[in-house]
């Protein structure tokens, strides 16, 4: 019984049998290389999201323009620009013809929380369907372009 107990606490003793924690140093590389990694993998990332922002938008404007095509097939006419987007989900006033609604709820604002713009005529066809992007305001490059129909 008493050999038993010399035999633990040789154990113990032992340096290849004791337990060692992580060193400051260790932990120190350790957080260095996540930090790395992250600052070269965490803007690729956000460009990501930056252009399925973008790409949503484009989606979300090819729907109102196939909304916009059978409003007028129906009524004959595109909606005003005082109408805008509205008429596709609300029937306007003085609209015998309107048969929607054509969308299945409210025009949604765009990916960055603003509504879209409506104009009918547009400058460059019948309507346009704007919106302006991340920064809000007409003009812009990348991520806060304008985007339209």
């Amino acid at each position: 019984m008493e050999n038993n107990k010399l035999d633990e606490t040789e154990a113990t003793q032992h340096p290849a049998i004791q337990q060692r924690g992580f060193t400051l140093l260790e932990l120190l590389v350790v957080m260095v290389i996540i930090g790395l990694l992250v600052g070269y993998v965490g803007p690729k990332y956000f460009a990501q999201i930056g252009k399925s922002e973008v790409k949503t938008a484009r989606l979300q404007i090819d729907g109102f323009e196939k909304s916009i095509d059978q409003y007028r097939i129906d009524t004959g006419h595109f909606p005003t620009s005082e109408q805008g987007l509205s008429a596709l989900f609300a029937k306007p006033a003085n609209e015998p013809k309107w048969d929607g609604p054509y969308l299945k709820k409210e025009a949604p604002a765009d990916p960055w929380g603003q509504p879209y713009l409506y104009r009918s005529p547009g400058p460059r066809g019948d309507y346009e369907i704007i919106s302006l992007g991340k920064d809000g305001q007409p003009g812009g490059e990348g991520e806060a372009a304008d985007i339209t129909n």
